[in-house]
């Protein structure tokens, strides 16, 4: 315990902890049972505040690469990856908790089907619920996005 405590009483403070180390690759990794432990590939600890944010980044993530239809994890995985151009990699370990947890929120449904390698996968689709938060989440990310925006182009 004393280990997660000194992780989240050491914030980043300074831009240069921000900066990727390779290529602009992000890993998103999140254990909901210890926040103050999850480590992005970038840097160091992250805050609870932090984690938070970045667990919605996840959720809307999902949600947006299940807009276009049903997929599996894998494939939702593949999408995140695609849409972002490689810079978010989702692993297992992040996204199944966050699929069964969006899926246990009514934001998803999910049922099982045969993937295209003839194995047994179970297929996420949006609900209403669901599309009617991505649509929130559009509109929040787009205000955040344009103030980060602002504040780093600011003089």
């Amino acid at each position: 315990m004393a280990r997660q405590e000194a992780a989240s009483a050491e914030p980043l403070s300074h831009a240069r902890d921000l900066q990727p180390q390779s290529r602009g690759t992000f890993l998103l990794t999140f254990d909901t049972k210890v926040l103050a432990s999850c480590c992005l590939s970038i840097g160091g600890p992250l805050s609870p505040q932090q984690t938070d944010l970045l667990q919605g980044t996840l959720d809307m993530l999902i949600l947006k690469a299940l807009a276009l239809g049903p997929l599996h994890g894998l494939g939702i995985s593949r999408r995140i990856e695609q849409v972002t151009h490689g810079t978010f990699q989702v692993k297992p370990g992040s996204l199944f908790p966050a699929l069964h947890r969006l899926e246990n929120e009514g934001l998803l449904a999910g049922s099982w089907g045969e993937s295209e390698n003839n194995r047994r996968a179970k297929y996420y689709r949006l609900t209403r619920a669901g599309e009617a938060r991505l649509a929130d989440e559009k509109v929040r990310w787009s205000r955040i996005a344009l103030a980060i925006t602002r504040a780093l182009e600011a003089h």
